[in-house]
């Protein structure tokens, strides 16, 4: 399934295409791609990934740049399919490295211009809206953009015409007959692709393991359209993916139908819901959005909240109200609050936190049936490869096992073993008509780490460290010595933090400081004047002690302080 050689010429002069993921495999979330031929590269979305528990402290992940940067006076443009943060979040970070055009349908730029404005580079950058059916020249690439169905309006797929073939990247995309708004995905487009013939398939794996079809947007609609009839006396309160358009669209004009006014809630909910307005994306019937000021103007049957957390984010709207430190909105017995959303693998535990707490404050919360997926499952990804019939395919956007599930869809559908490439972020495949491989020499790739205002200044060791902390505290060792007789004038002295509860082990750590106190004496005894050396020993002494005695690794911090 995966050739591996080093990249050479090909014997029938075939045109060769370069496909490097930078991010986007392995996980869900920081899609990246990059596309070279020759001299020019283009690049397919640039998203970012969100930290794993065991990333203290960190806020975003971004994808390592490395090789655009070496190669910055190749890169033509940006391209991106849609306007979620898993493929545009990254884009104020690398555009201050590398300064190329973006191209993008009207909404999904309309969502970047907010990220470049927080971040102060919005006139810097070069931004073309495309439509869809439409087609980008950039040297030796065509880039046309179909229209795909996603839980976010304005979503693209890509067909890329190079030197080598038609490669097709579906973008993020489900098969919806029905959707509440817009168009369906066109099929026919795909098709007439098909019959031109397409060289390679790179197309979302999120759902591939899941069978029969995503379930269409309006089941979503009655649902919640029902749950508004079934509670004409609550307060009605509902998170979800504040990207999702269509869906906010259908909540809005659900609780006008039923006489009520609607807030909106949360930062990223009230910038998505003020660029969808302004681009016509988004019409709000007259009088129904109000502010969270006139709130208390309202009875509970009048209200419905639309607000962030339906992840369970710490510091989104819904879990600063589950905790009951919301400013505004103050959780009361009866309430109904709907999850329009299903967890994000690795959220599930955030997510259930939330319900509880909201279930403890006496509301009524309601998950099921109130979510489809924005994603293919087996039955769409089929039909994908049955209108395009690739030569090649190349699975993206997921964990090995989604990758691994489209390899199998695509060997089913009739494409070579030998031709279906599970790449790994780094990997480049070089593509032609008649042959494909992976170079045996990779490019840097993986994740760079954005911790408040730095970028990349936060890397394993330090992570490691705030591991430590965080799982065995830490002890500070400070001891003060003579400047020239280097003798010991106070110490050592200990604070601990996080570590044990000093009153209930002064024994302990009395024992601790007399051991320590030990091992100095016999450095200074042994003429040590190297305060590392000396460092060392206390850390050695201490470690050694503690583990004896209570089986715990605490990271140990000695400071050695000079007087004359």
């Amino acid at each position: 399934m995966r050739k591996l050689r080093t990249a050479k010429s090909d014997a029938n002069g075939n045109a060769k295409i370069k496909i490097i993921p930078l991010g986007g495999l392995e996980a869900i979330g920081m899609n990246i791609t990059v596309f070279e031929y020759e001299d020019e590269i283009i690049v397919v979305d640039c998203g970012l990934s969100f930290p794993d528990d065991d990333m203290l402290g960190i806020d975003l992940v971004i994808p390592d740049i490395t090789y655009l940067k070496d190669n910055a006076d190749k890169v033509k443009a940006f391209i991106i399919t849609h306007g979620h943060e898993d493929h545009i979040g990254s884009l104020p970070y690398v555009l201050k490295e590398i300064n190329a055009p973006i191209y993008a349908t009207k909404l999904t730029l309309g969502v970047i211009e907010g990220k470049l404005k927080e971040h102060g580079i919005e006139k810097l950058v070069k931004k073309k809206v495309v439509k869809h059916g439409q087609t980008v020249t950039l040297g030796n690439f065509k880039v046309e953009f179909i229209k795909v169905n996603h839980s976010i309006a304005d979503a693209a797929g890509l067909a890329i015409t190079t030197p080598a073939g038609i490669i097709v990247h579906t973008g993020d995309f489900k098969i919806d007959y029905t959707p509440m708004f817009g168009d369906t995905t066109d099929l026919t487009r795909f098709g007439e692709l098909g019959k031109k013939g397409v060289l390679a398939v790179m197309a979302d794996s999120t759902n591939a393991l899941r069978p029969g079809f995503t379930p269409s947007e309006r089941n979503v609609g009655k649902t919640i359209d029902h749950i508004f009839a079934e509670n004409t006396k609550q307060r009605i309160i509902i998170a979800t993916f504040a990207s999702n358009v269509d869906r906010v669209r259908h909540i809005i004009n659900t609780a006008a139908k039923y006489n009520r006014k609607v807030i909106v809630e949360g930062r990223s909910m009230v910038n998505i819901i003020n660029t969808a307005r302004e681009l016509g994306y988004l019409e709000v019937p007259e009088g129904t959005l109000i502010d969270i000021e006139e709130m208390k103007s309202y009875t509970d049957e009048q209200l419905v909240l639309i607000t962030t957390g339906s992840q369970g984010e710490s510091m989104a709207a819904l879990s600063r109200m589950a905790a009951s430190i919301h400013k505004k909105v103050t959780i009361k017995p009866g309430d109904t609050i709907i999850f329009s959303s299903s967890p994000i693998p690795g959220n599930e535990k955030a997510v259930t936190k939330v319900i509880n707490e909201l279930s403890m404050l006496g509301a009524n919360v309601i998950f099921h049936d109130t979510h489809v997926s924005g994603h293919a499952c087996q039955e769409e990804i089929k039909l994908i490869y049955s209108l395009l019939k690739p030569k090649y395919s190349i699975p993206l956007h997921g964990e090995y096992r989604h990758l691994r599930g489209q390899a199998e869809i695509a060997e089913s559908m009739g494409v070579d073993k030998d031709n279906i490439f599970i790449l790994s972020s780094g990997d480049v495949l070089n593509l032609s008509q008649t042959d494909a491989y992976v170079s045996d020499v990779r490019v840097p790739a993986g994740g760079i780490l954005v911790d408040g205002l730095g970028v990349g200044d936060v890397g394993n060791i330090v992570l490691r460290d705030r591991q430590n902390l965080a799982e065995n505290g830490i002890i500070i060792v400070v001891m003060t010595f003579e400047k020239y007789s280097n003798q010991l004038l106070a110490g050592p002295d200990m604070v601990s933090r996080g570590f044990v509860y000093v009153r209930e082990a002064e024994n302990l750590l009395e024992e601790a400081r007399a051991t320590v106190n030990d091992a100095v004496l016999d450095c200074i005894d042994r003429n040590i004047t190297d305060w590392g050396k000396i460092k060392m020993v206390v850390k050695e002494t201490l470690s050694d002690y503690l583990w004896k005695k209570i089986k715990r690794n605490p990271m140990i911090l000695p400071i050695i302080m000079e007087v004359e």
